[in-house]
């Protein structure tokens, strides 16, 4: 049986934080872009991390931002967000910046508390979106 190769193109964009690991920073497949979780590192600051989770939050919404541009999409286009964070008890906070940089658009979204994510961040978002055009 032969096995037909899928049309699957990875992003990776020098205007977002490379991964930490064995993965693409997205996946687009049939119009549809998966964005892998994005972490609060500030490519400004030599990748730091900043204190508070309102910092966090918004820096972490930029980078996916900066990944959904290189795979020709936006964040008007998010179909579902997931949100993995450290601590249930910033959720008001967090939901706060991220109701701020959607504005009117209200994807599907899920919210995970975790008890640790990857350099002591308090935030990871990622996303499904579509392309434009």
């Amino acid at each position: 049986m032969q096995v037909e190769k899928l049309n699957i193109k990875k992003i990776n964009t020098n205007n977002a934080p490379q991964p930490l690991g064995h993965y693409e920073q997205a996946i687009v497949y049939n119009g549809i872009v998966y964005v892998s979780g994005q972490l609060p590192l500030d490519m400004a600051n030599n990748l730091e991390v900043p204190t508070s989770i309102e910092e966090q939050t918004e820096l972490t919404l930029k980078n996916l931002e900066k990944v959904l541009i290189a795979s020709n999409s936006s964040r008007e286009s998010v179909l579902k967000t997931t949100i993995f964070i450290s601590d249930i008890s910033y959720w008001a906070k967090a939901n706060e910046i991220y109701k701020t940089f959607f504005g009117d658009h209200k994807p599907a979204r899920s919210a995970v508390p975790t008890k640790d994510l990857p350099k002591g961040c308090l935030i990871e978002i990622e996303a499904i979106a579509a392309q434009l055009g």
